[in-house]
């Protein structure tokens, strides 16, 4: 019973955005949006729960492709950080503006970076390179600052496109969402390979981790360590491809926001000393 309060949880959560939006907009795709991610989400929890080693592999790619190629190419959303900021200037509250408030602003409170995790489409397709395990977990601070010019410049370019009043505002953004998966994917496999880590480009290029990192020190859900179980054979913390320290379960350990859900570290402990 313990193995589906997490499953069950997550989907009630998103089951309430759900009739929420909908009840308050009198929209049926807020209804169908969120019923299917959270039903995504919800199917790859428990699979992870009941030891399917490919569980977030479903998650992934149920709410990656359906938010990349339905909402993105076909209905023509930008769902990337220029859509937001797109949509915020505009004073419209829907689309990449709700998406940016549950996934990865107000969320993150919640899961953290469980987003990252199990439906983010970039990480979909990066995570299918061999670096599951980083050749290093020593970090180069200083690429790290790469995620702060992107985002400054995803929102300076969006200013101005609006102080110029660009003809066909939707086609534009249209256009920034394609280009700009195309460079995140190019970066992605680029750092993936020179670096041999698949999540190099989380770690110093992706611009939603502003939003992420100062929610995430809060999340609810955490991966947890038990001393009275944990030998200290350090297979956790070689395992996990987002370099935390899960030693620790003190807040202000190694890469605290970091921690993506995945649970390799759990499923490498010898000892099922970790747990979600």
């Amino acid at each position: 019973m313990k193995k589906l309060i997490l499953p069950l949880g997550t989907w009630l959560l998103f089951a309430a955005i759900a009739v929420a939006l909908f009840l308050s907009s009198g929209q049926p795709f807020f209804l169908f949006n969120f019923l299917y991610i959270g039903t995504m989400l919800s199917l790859g929890l428990y699979l992870f729960s009941r030891g399917y080693r490919h569980a977030r592999r479903v998650a992934q790619f149920g709410v990656g492709l359906y938010m990349l190629v339905l909402l993105g190419f076909v209905a023509g959303e930008n769902m990337q950080l220029s859509g937001f900021f797109y949509y915020l200037f505009l004073g419209v509250f829907q689309a990449a503006v709700i998406h940016y408030a549950i996934a990865k602003i107000i969320g993150p409170l919640i899961f953290g970076r469980g987003w990252c995790g199990y439906a983010c489409w970039t990480a979909m397709v990066l995570d299918l390179f061999p670096f599951k395990v980083p050749a290093s977990h020593a970090r180069k601070p200083k690429l790290g600052l790469l995620r702060y010019a992107v985002f400054v410049a995803t929102l300076l370019f969006v200013v101005v496109v609006f102080v110029f009043a660009a003809a066909d505002l939707e086609r534009v953004m249209y256009i920034t969402f394609m280009a700009g998966n195309i460079a995140y994917f190019a970066a992605g496999i680029f750092l993936a390979y020179r670096f041999r880590d698949n999540r190099a480009f989380c770690k110093y290029v992706c611009p939603i981790t502003v939003f992420l990192k100062p929610m995430s020190y809060f999340a609810l859900v955490r991966i947890k360590r038990s001393a009275d179980k944990c030998i200290n054979c350090n297979k956790c913390v070689d395992a996990c491809p987002m370099d935390v320290d899960m030693l620790s379960n003190n807040r202000n350990r190694k890469n605290a926001t970091e921690c993506i859900l995945c649970g390799e570290c759990i499923r490498n402990c010898p000892k099922n000393a970790l747990k979600m």
